[in-house]
């Protein structure tokens, strides 16, 4: 499984459109996502104080046939991410949740995950 933290209107959109396509595709080329052990430091990095978002995760092996999930960095630092290069439908989306960083820094993690 990966994960991906999403702004609510980006969820939103997902449902109505039946894939999941956030800004970075259009800009990046690919979706960025994590591994479950790297949620936390995503969160604290590019979520800290935001409000109303969504966990999202995803069964890779549910994509497309023609969409690639790649483990690379692209920063230049060593841990590898996983990069999804196109549109990800909601089939592959196993559960959805809202999602916090709680005061501590630490992850809320929504039942079942």
């Amino acid at each position: 499984m990966i994960y991906r933290i999403s702004e609510p209107q980006f969820w939103a959109d997902a449902l109505r459109q039946g894939y999941y396509a956030s800004p970075d595709l259009a800009a990046e080329g690919f979706i960025h996502f994590s591994e479950r052990h790297q949620v936390a430091g995503v969160a604290q990095r590019y979520y800290r104080g935001k409000t109303g978002m969504i966990l999202l995760q995803v069964d890779e092996t549910r994509l497309d046939p023609d969409v690639e999930c790649r483990r690379e960095n692209t920063t230049g630092g060593r841990e590898l991410f996983p990069h999804v290069y196109g549109r990800v439908p909601l089939a592959a989306v196993v559960r959805s949740a809202p999602f916090q960083l709680l005061g501590d820094g630490t992850v809320g993690w929504p039942e079942g995950y």
